[in-house]
């Protein structure tokens, strides 16, 4: 795509993005309708190349996939808001899949399969950061290190390294394509809490699917280098074992609040639809997760 047009795109994107969350400046918004593609990244020495598609102005709702292992019954969420699909590339991984966005050079979701015996080698691994660009991408729809720096904000990975079961897919959670600035309260304290509910739920049923994302919602959408903030951040566990699933939602900040909300209500506020092929009856009733944290208040509503 020539230079000119694709800064009109993100430009013409990021306007929309920034104007999904409907109400007032904490409230979700309405559902849109929506699209995306997929690409090939290359990541440190120590990580073998995942694959990634083309990206394009607009991609469909729900775009086939190069690793539905990675998903719930094999089929990727289904992004509904039209805002958030230009410039998406789904990008595979050994253990996890992004959708990245070229518009907020964030992921818009990242896709983990969580299984007790991938854990168990999860948890035998020393952690080693590796954070970079993801080179796979064109520059102009990633983000870089340098967009990070002195921002006061922490690269938030998305899909945790704590999950990853080898070294190759441990590097793989550095990428870039893979975080998201996160107000380092909120990645150190609930966030980490919710990825540690996961874990639980998975070692102890033996297999969970976890999607994990950022919402853009209000007006006001800040920026650190070229990437946008997110107002917001939610986890989404299904748990085949007792055919339930949920939703916890946060705000980015050092607060500890949190809503659990069902799968229907999360895609009527975030505009993606993370569990598109479930039951209505599983989609619509909201799996009863625990508090993240002890000092975590769950909340009905933003005040």
């Amino acid at each position: 795509m020539p230079r000119g047009l694709l800064r009109g795109v993100i430009a013409a994107a990021v306007l929309v993005v920034a104007g999904c969350g409907g109400g007032g400046g904490d409230s979700m918004g309405a559902t849109g309708q929506a699209t995306s593609t997929a690409a090939t990244p290359r990541t440190p020495s120590s990580a073998v190349a995942p694959s990634t598609s083309a990206s394009v102005e607009a991609t469909p709702a729900t775009p086939s996939s190069a690793c539905p292992q990675h998903y719930a019954l094999v089929t990727p969420p289904s992004v509904t808001r039209e805002g958030l699909r230009p410039l998406t590339r789904e990008l595979c991984y050994d253990t996890f899949a992004v959708l990245h966005s070229g518009v907020s050079r964030t992921p818009l979701y990242a896709a983990e399969h969580l299984t007790r015996a991938n854990l168990a080698l999860a948890s035998m691994l020393e952690r080693i950061d590796s954070f970079h660009a993801e080179t796979a991408l064109p520059a102009e729809e990633r983000a870089e290190l340098n967009d990070y720096a002195r921002s006061g904000y922490d690269r938030g990975h998305m899909a945790p390294n704590a999950d990853m079961p080898t070294p190759t897919a441990q590097a793989q959670s550095f990428s870039l394509a893979n975080m998201v600035p996160q107000v380092h309260a909120n990645n150190a304290g609930i966030w980490s809490g919710m990825e540690q509910v996961a874990r639980r739920l998975a070692t102890g049923d033996g297999e969970v699917y976890v999607v994990s994302g950022p919402a853009f919602l209000g007006t006001e959408i800040k920026q650190v280098g070229r990437v946008l903030v997110p107002t917001h951040l939610w986890k989404v566990i299904y748990r085949p074992y007792t055919q339930q699933a949920g939703a916890y939602v946060i705000r980015n900040d050092d607060s500890a609040a949190y809503q659990v909300v069902s799968i229907t209500a999360l895609a009527q506020s975030v505009g993606i639809d993370v569990l598109p092929s479930l039951p209505a009856v599983v989609r619509e009733t909201a799996l009863e997760l625990p508090q993240p944290t002890s000092g975590a208040t769950r909340v009905t509503q933003w005040p």
